[in-house]
């Protein structure tokens, strides 16, 4: 599928809300304003245009063309979505090592046709974790990159054995043959690419720790260049036995023996995982949040990850909230500054609910019984009066079925990066999985059995994700405090649309971006849902988002005169690049046949793959 340009437009009419973007875009590119930093998952390193796919069998979505490649390998083989996953994330962990890896967790929401399954791979808390882990002597939080970079971060690793989960329900092929692609990536050596490269580069902290040092930096301190060819031999040993071996060789043994040593022995910030942690680690399967969305002239379903992520309910609101707005279906969103104001003010009422109340749900329970609460019909009808022509000087959390929360809203602090891949297979089936690390490069901490061979994982630092004070100043508890066993909460939103009245699968998506995931996966929601476009010129639109507090906009998209309209109506307006790395595959029609549409974010490298 091309790209929507203005000629196009003008030469197909039928298309109004396309052309409207196009046009919008090309107009706004050519003055963009002065940009004010601010802190991003993982630093921008350009854009590249990306020229949307047209699939008909099967489709890999992933944020690496040599990872969606393998993906695209094991399905003509003959495997599942599930087995295209496993390889996709294996050669990630090689090609992509600042998002994702072996030391990280995921979460994977499955369609076998039938049902919809949520597998939860997140991290948990050491056993020996205490609420106050991030606070120093003084009873102050810690500084954040002080918490981060070392083995204090470290959660229990959870990718390994949620796919394990995942491939022994819906896996085709051997386990084995899934890591084939990046055992020989790994052996064979990979080009680094500018976005490593450009990465590595501004990383201040991740040359500090000497594994990772010898392995992604020059003798003069610099990173490898741009096309250097970067091997992993401990990497491709890891790998192999647990091809052969399965998660024990990950969760016990040598790899375990180095993991805790690498935490426990870090000789500034030191942390807890022990070898009991890792062999009691378990994966979790739950239901999966699905809610009811009503997109022009069909009723949809759209599911997403349940608490502990926090991303389903977050976008079930916004996208509840502005359908209770005037003219919000009118074509108008993402140009027009009243438009951008009702969505900020309704993305600051959802994520002051999240600070509230969203956490682990084996630790808290839901408001009202029911996270479906926070979706009810009548609550988000009082919720949405509170929108009017101006902001909001205060937004404070709802009271579903009218119950007051004992809750401490948890204070705002940076959560970090992730990495998505969407697949569907020739079989019925389809997922969508976001998988992390956390900050980029994690922990900054990088894991080898052998340190005579090049390479080896980055251990995570998903703790950080916790609230660092464990109570608000009048002692009341915040929901997502640190808690021995625990997992922390997440924005991470892999989501599946189905038609409600058939069950027809219709879309998976997602993206990386730490909290900015939610504004990111709705946008795309609302560009294919509600304005009709194509995945890629939906991704393609600029990002805008909050966190509660100033409006973000992605720099040099915006004219002056959305800028100043904005703060008319009371906003604080800060532009900055936000790189998403969105991946989308969305049922279309070609020729009068069924197709899968691709969309891949320009701001990254993913790009989508099969046949």
């Amino acid at each position: 599928m091309k790209p929507w340009t203005l000629t196009r437009c003008r030469q197909r009419i039928a298309w109004p809300l396309a052309c409207l973007a196009a046009a919008w875009l090309t107009a706004c590119t050519s003055a963009p304003p002065p940009a004010v930093p601010i802190v991003q998952p993982e630093a921008a390193t350009g854009s590249t245009a990306k020229p949307g796919w047209t699939l008909e069998r099967f489709a890999v979505a992933a944020a690496n063309p040599l990872a969606a490649a393998a993906g695209a390998e094991v399905l003509r083989a003959g495997g599942s979505a599930v087995d295209a996953a496993i390889a996709v994330q294996m050669v990630l962990a090689l090609v992509e090592p600042q998002s994702s890896g072996l030391g990280g967790g995921a979460f994977l929401l499955h369609h076998d046709g039938r049902r919809v399954q949520a597998f939860d791979g997140r991290e948990t808390a050491p056993l020996a974790a205490t609420p106050d882990l991030f606070m120093t002597p003084e009873g102050k939080t810690m500084p954040f990159m002080d918490a981060v970079v070392g083995g204090r971060s470290v959660g229990t690793p959870g990718l390994v054995m949620v796919l394990t989960m995942a491939h022994r329900q819906h896996g085709r092929l051997p386990w084995a043959r899934l890591f084939e692609p990046a055992v020989a990536l790994a052996e064979q050596g990979f080009a680094i690419s500018p976005r490593l490269h450009g990465l590595l580069r501004e990383d201040p902290a991740l040359k500090n720790d000497s594994v990772a040092a010898a392995y992604f930096y020059a003798a003069d301190g610099q990173p490898h260049p741009v096309g250097h060819v970067l091997r992993n031999p401990e990497l491709a040993t890891v790998l192999r036995n647990i091809a052969l071996q399965g998660p024990r060789a990950f969760y016990a043994g040598p790899v375990a023996d180095a993991m805790v040593e690498a935490v426990r022995q870090h000789p500034s910030n030191p942390g807890l995982l022990s070898h009991d942690d890792l062999q009691r680690y378990g994966p979790r399967e739950r239901e999966p949040f699905c809610h009811p969305h009503q997109a022009a002239q069909r009723r949809l379903t759209i599911c997403s990850f349940p608490p502990l992520s926090s991303g389903a309910l977050a976008i079930g609101q916004i996208l509840g909230l502005l359908a209770r707005q005037p003219d919000v279906a009118a074509g108008r969103a993402w140009q027009d500054p009243d438009w951008l104001h009702r969505y900020v003010e309704a993305s600051r009422l959802a994520f002051a609910d999240r600070a509230q109340y969203v956490a682990d749900p084996d630790f808290v329970a839901p408001p009202g019984g029911s996270w479906a609460s926070l979706l009810d019909g009548r609550y988000l009808d009082d919720r949405a009066r509170l929108i009017g022509p101006t902001r909001l000087p205060q937004v404070s959390a709802g009271e579903p079925d009218g119950q007051h929360s004992s809750w401490a809203p948890m204070a705002d602090q940076p959560e970090y990066g992730t990495t998505h891949i969407s697949i569907v297979d020739g079989f019925g089936n389809a997922l969508a999985m976001t998988s992390t690390i956390e900050a980029a490069f994690g922990a900054r901490l990088m894991v080898s059995t052998d340190r005579s061979r090049p390479g080896g994982f980055l251990l995570n630092n998903q703790l950080t994700d916790f609230s660092f004070a464990p109570t608000d100043a009048q002692g009341r508890p915040v929901a997502n405090r640190v808690e021995p066993g625990k997992r922390p909460r997440s924005s991470m939103s892999p989501t599946l649309v189905f038609d409600a009245d058939t069950g027809e699968l219709l879309m998976s998506t997602g993206s990386p971006g730490g909290a900015l995931i939610i504004h990111f996966t709705a946008k795309t929601l609302l560009g294919t849902l509600q304005w009709g476009l194509s995945p890629q010129a939906a991704i393609d639109l600029p990002n805008v988002g909050t966190l509660g507090g100033p409006v973000l906009l992605e720099a040099g998209h915006f004219p002056a005169d959305t800028v100043k309209a904005l703060e008319t109506r009371g906003h604080t307006v800060r532009q900055a690049p936000m790189p998403s790395g969105l991946q989308a595959l969305q049922r279309g029609m070609k020729d009068g046949r069924s197709v899968w549409l691709g969309g891949a974010d320009p701001r990254r490298e993913g790009v989508v793959a099969g046949d």
